[in-house]
């Protein structure tokens, strides 16, 4: 089996990092989808694809796949730069704003 550890991106919908603090171990897929030629639905008989386990470090989950006899294959996140403003939100609304108001 064939896994890969890695930590989760935040979505692009907004700016919380929530579900991004924990490692996840998520198993590659043994064989490709088939269509149902009734219905159109895409199916596998892979059941592995399904499971997701999340680990609180990165150690903890490359333990478990050591444990457990599973080929995994680590990839690091990418650090980005937090956008941190001086004043904050509350800038928008300052009675002594030095730009003109936009909105």
């Amino acid at each position: 089996m064939r896994a890969r550890i890695y930590k989760p991106a935040r979505t692009a919908m907004s700016s919380g990092t929530a579900k991004t603090r924990d490692w996840v171990l998520e198993f590659a897929p043994a064989s490709a989808r088939e269509v149902d030629p009734l219905m159109g639905w895409t199916s596998s008989a892979d059941t592995q694809a399904q499971v997701r386990l999340r680990f609180d470090t990165k150690e903890a989950a490359l333990d478990y796949a050591r444990d457990h006899g599973i080929d995994a294959q680590v990839f690091e996140p990418h650090k980005r730069k937090p956008n941190i403003r001086p004043r904050g939100y509350g800038e928008n609304f300052a009675t002594n704003r030095r730009g003109a108001w936009t909105h």
